[in-house]
């Protein structure tokens, strides 16, 4: 009987350490940001849907691949900026899996190209269905993962990061996963995939905010260590303008239903996380304005895929 109980406590301190190893990886995923890889899959494949031309076989595809993109691309910033120095022990931000010794930096980076490897073979299902345009985009994105904070000039590094997250989180996966559904492009899709851009850089404004000082003293020279802290809020609000600008485009003037206009029911709640934005001194708190922002961009592409879907 002692035995079978010594042998049940060491049963569950094993779970236990198993669970505890798997929290971490859960973390370094930082499931939170997934909307900026979720949405513009879902707002892509709406507009396909919505002009007749909807593959789900396509679709299914190219949501896992940006999932794997923006998983990988999570653990190689946590690598890289490890590397750099940029995540210290007085950062503000979520805990780092490397920086805390959770998890060994070299097996981070066998992670994140192990993910991005895994993105690039069910890609290449996308690349027999649709052609070599997707071929592009896809080595692209992978590129630019690892790019956006390793390399000998990493982009979050050098002012480039928000211009990376606009382009392959908003123009390439909103027209992308058009293109794989239709097989073709579309002005509507374009104009969709700036509003979807907007809302992807405004998490990571939210993000380069908070960390703006110990990026500093790291050399890491987000658009808010250039421009100033400023520059950063005045940014948050404009993206959210050209984001609330893009329904009212597709009513006025692609002769949507009035029901695309359904995002713009988040006018309030958008006033309000911009105001918490620009009057918050704490920069600790923006922990919670970054996942307020991950959940307002959430709301904003459901909305407008729903409004998209009932024009039709």
């Amino acid at each position: 009987m002692l035995f079978s109980l010594f042998y049940s406590m060491q049963v569950n301190k094993n779970d236990l350490i198993i669970y505890m190893k798997i929290s971490v990886w859960v973390e370094a995923a930082r499931l939170r940001t997934l909307p900026a890889s979720l949405i513009p899959v879902l707002v892509g494949s709406s507009l396909a849907w919505s002009h007749g031309l909807f593959h789900l076989p396509a679709t299914i595809t190219a949501l896992l691949c940006a999932i794997l993109i923006q998983i990988a691309t999570n653990f190689a910033n946590d690598y890289f900026d490890y590397r750099h120095g940029a995540d210290t022990a007085d950062r503000v931000g979520f805990a780092r899996a490397s920086s805390s010794g959770e998890i060994p930096p070299k097996t981070m980076l066998s992670a994140a190209l192990t993910t991005f490897f895994m993105a690039f073979l069910l890609g290449l299902y996308l690349v027999y269905h649709a052609g070599w345009p997707i071929l592009a985009i896809g080595l692209l994105s992978i590129a630019s993962g690892i790019l956006y904070t390793g390399g000998p000039l990493p982009l979050a590094y050098n002012g480039l990061g928000d211009l990376f997250v606009f382009l392959f989180f908003g123009l390439a996966a909103v027209m992308g996963t058009y293109y794989v559904n239709a097989l073709q492009w579309s002005p509507d899709a374009l104009w969709a995939a700036i509003a979807i851009g907007s809302l992807s850089t405004m998490i990571l404004v939210a993000n380069n905010y908070r960390d703006v000082h110990t990026d500093r003293r790291a050399n890491k020279r987000t658009l808010v260590v250039l421009l100033g802290e400023q520059f950063g809020r005045w940014q948050f609000l404009l993206l959210a303008v050209v984001a609330f600008a893009v329904p009212p485009h597709f009513y006025f003037r692609e002769s949507y239903e009035l029901v695309i206009l359904l995002p713009m029911i988040l006018l309030i709640p958008a006033f309000f996380l911009i105001l918490r934005f620009w009057k918050e001194d704490r920069k600790e708190n923006f922990n919670t304005i970054l996942i307020r922002t991950a959940q307002f961009m959430t709301a904003f592409g459901v909305l407008f895929s729903l409004g998209i879907v009932l024009s039709n």
